[in-house]
């Protein structure tokens, strides 16, 4: 990736978003998707979670209903869950079947129908969200993986105040390897909240 030092914020988030769209249409992308699911069935088999929170891919996130509709169909007891954005940024979580109709939220994002009353709201055991860019850091005693979105903070305060109500919530960030920024790039900032896994095609970072 180019030296992006110096460039702003949103600059980086353009830079990204391209490349990523790009990414897609590469014949390496096919494969790199193959190894990222299989990173995640090998996660989920480990961690055993009942409910898992998963996105609609846009902007040419990687797409991992497939495996997900997969894995929540070879037990009654397993269930996804969808993010709901809410007017005050924060998201809540719906479940959903895989022919559950969607809505477009204000930012184009395929959501649940919050006012639907058949809609069950849950806290997932597991939140993957999807990187634009990721990051790590250490602090003497482990490393840190943390994660660069579109900028709207719907996750981080969402992430704040969800582990506080379940403190065994997983967050997991989903990204390639490529999307590894360095200190001159990006710095996590405060009010960042960091993943607990980090999935990658290249495995599970902790």
């Amino acid at each position: 990736m180019n030296d992006m030092h110096g460039n702003s914020l949103k600059t980086l988030r353009q830079d990204l978003l391209a490349r990523r769209k790009s990414f897609i249409a590469d014949a390496s992308y096919a494969a790199c998707l193959d190894k990222l699911t299989v990173e995640l069935t090998h996660f989920l088999a480990q961690q055993n979670p009942l409910s898992v929170a998963l996105y609609a891919p846009i902007q040419a996130e990687p797409d991992l209903r497939p495996t997900l509709l997969h894995w929540a169909a070879q037990s009654a007891q397993r269930q996804l869950a969808l993010p709901f954005a809410r007017p005050d940024k924060h998201l809540d979580f719906f479940l959903w079947n895989e022919d559950d109709p969607l809505v477009l939220s204000k930012h184009g994002v395929p959501e649940p129908n919050s006012d639907n009353p058949a809609s069950i709201q849950v806290i997932p055991d597991c939140i993957l969200i999807p990187c634009v860019g990721w990051s790590s850091s250490h602090d003497g005693r482990q490393n840190h993986y943390w994660r660069l979105g579109y900028g709207g903070g719907y996750f981080d305060r969402t992430l704040s105040r969800l582990k506080k109500v379940k403190p065994t919530l997983k967050c997991v960030g989903v990204g390639f390897d490529w999307q590894k920024l360095d200190d001159a790039q990006w710095q996590n900032q405060t009010h960042d909240e960091p993943l607990d896994y980090l999935l990658t095609e290249s495995g599970t970072k902790r």
